[in-house]
């Protein structure tokens, strides 16, 4: 079965557009709760809390971009492997 790239692409950068909000969310309700989790899951140490809004912007631009172009490789890869 052959995946559409863009369409496989869009839904997964609105999924990862979804999610960061729900981070930034956190860490604007409860900073220190969202650095420790971020610091587990990256294994960092010296993480400051407190973004600003514009860094959540640009943050939620860079997601839905770098995840767009990630799902259009992987299903230009699938696509590929099942030929």
């Amino acid at each position: 079965m052959e995946l559409n790239k863009n369409k496989f692409a869009m839904a997964a950068a609105k999924v990862l557009g979804i999610w960061y909000v729900i981070c930034a969310l956190l860490v604007a309700l409860a900073p220190d709760l969202a650095v420790k989790l971020f610091g587990w899951m990256v294994h960092l140490v010296n993480l400051q809390p407190g973004v600003s809004f514009p860094e959540v912007i640009y943050g939620f631009i860079e997601v839905v971009i770098l995840t767009y172009a990630s799902a259009y490789v992987f299903a230009w890869l699938h696509n590929k492997a099942m030929k």
